[in-house]
């Protein structure tokens, strides 16, 4: 295969995968609170802490869009506001005790559709393709 049928291929999974997430495998996952969550949980993963700016940074969503995605969040009492100690204006993003138990959920549902997707793969095939998914994502996401 040459380098352009090798992305028509890689073109076509990901929107086979994107279509398969909206109608079955993870599409209960997909609340767009979640996104919200993923987002406060990987700043506290990195020690920053989230804004509504970043949440509108992280999704690709202008400021009015992410502050209704986190108004969601925090109507389902998966995040809350709080001032900022060393800037009373500004205000950061947590997960409370149900956001934290809900990212617990997510990751282990997420994580059972994976392995049920590469139950017939090696330990070998399933180190290289994290490896190679990871790789993917860091640049394609950045552009």
């Amino acid at each position: 295969m040459d380098v352009e049928t090798h992305l028509a291929v890689v073109e076509q999974a990901l929107i086979a995968m994107r279509r398969s997430q909206s109608r079955r495998a993870l599409a209960e996952l997909a609340v767009p609170a979640f996104d919200v969550l993923d987002v406060v949980e990987a700043a506290e993963r990195a020690g920053t802490q989230a804004t509504v700016s970043s949440v509108a940074s992280a999704l690709h969503v202008d400021q009015p869009r992410a502050s209704k995605l986190v108004t969601s969040a925090v109507d389902s009492g998966l995040v809350s506001r709080v001032a900022d100690k060393a800037d009373g204006r500004r205000v950061l993003l947590v997960r409370t005790p149900r956001g934290r138990a809900t990212s617990a959920e997510l990751h282990r549902a997420r994580q059972a559709a994976c392995a049920t997707a590469m139950a017939d793969w090696t330990d070998e095939e399933r180190v290289t393709f994290a490896e190679l998914l990871t790789r993917f994502v860091s640049v394609f996401g950045a552009r």
